[in-house]
Parts: C-alpha cells; sequence; structure tokens
C-alpha cells in the first residue's frame, strides 16, 4: 500500500523525524499534535482554546490527505490537568459532535512543553 506523509510545520517534526499525520490506504493517523500557534501568535491561554488549536492542525493534516473530519473514528486527548476535562469535552464536541467518535481523555504528569495544557492524537477512516 502507498504510504503518504502530512507536515505541519512544527519544529519537533523534524528535530524528532516524525509526520504530523500518515496514510495507508484508508487509514489517517495523525501524531501527537499539541497547540502549537501559527507564527508570530502567542500560545492560546484555556485548555478550550488549545484544544481548538490542535483540532485545527488536526484537520488541516486529514483534509491535507483526502480526509475530513466526519472521517475521524478515534481520538485520544491528554491533559494535565483533570479540571480542564469540561473545557477539553466541549472543544471536543465542537470538533467532532455529529460524528461522535470513539475517544479517550487521561490525566498525563506533563508534556514536552509547560504552557501546553490538551496535546490530541486522531484516527481517521476515509470512505470510499
Amino acid at each position: 500500500m502507498e504510504r503518504t506523509t502530512a507536515r505541519s510545520g512544527s519544529p519537533y517534526e523534524d528535530r524528532y523525524a516524525f509526520s504530523r499525520a500518515v496514510r495507508i490506504g484508508d487509514r489517517i493517523l495523525v501524531a501527537g499534535t499539541a497547540p502549537v500557534p501559527p507564527p508570530g501568535e502567542a500560545i492560546a491561554p484555556t485548555a478550550h482554546a488549545q484544544m481548538l488549536r490542535c483540532g485545527e492542525i488536526a484537520r488541516t493534516a486529514i483534509e491535507s490527505l483526502g480526509g475530513s473530519m466526519t472521517d475521524v473514528v478515534r481520538t485520544r486527548m491528554f491533559l494535565i490537568d483533570a479540571a480542564d476535562a469540561d473545557e477539553v469535552g466541549r472543544a471536543h464536541h465542537e470538533l467532532f459532535g455529529a460524528t461522535r467518535p470513539a475517544a479517550t481523555m487521561v490525566v498525563v504528569a506533563a508534556l514536552v512543553d509547560p504552557t501546553w495544557r490538551i496535546e490530541i492524537e486522531v484516527e481517521a477512516v476515509v470512505s470510499s
């Protein structure tokens, strides 16, 4: 099967040798996606806004590989504070509401950048 990759411009992609997303057949796997802001912008201040930014980055990667947000079947959310669960859940609903993917939300000790409150992974299966 053909393997196609997508990049997002994150400084970690080259530093750690990974792709933002990989498509093999009808599957798209989006790597751990943090709320890295566009160049010249500050990190979003809330977990809700950070989750929306993560979703925006994931959406761009999925679309660049021929999929859409309606193809998403699984999400994994990594939070640094359980108190952010409702904010993150609300943003998840805004991003994936009608699709209702299988979802996991876990609290972790830390993320790579101490300003990040959330990081997500997304999996999609592209309808033929």
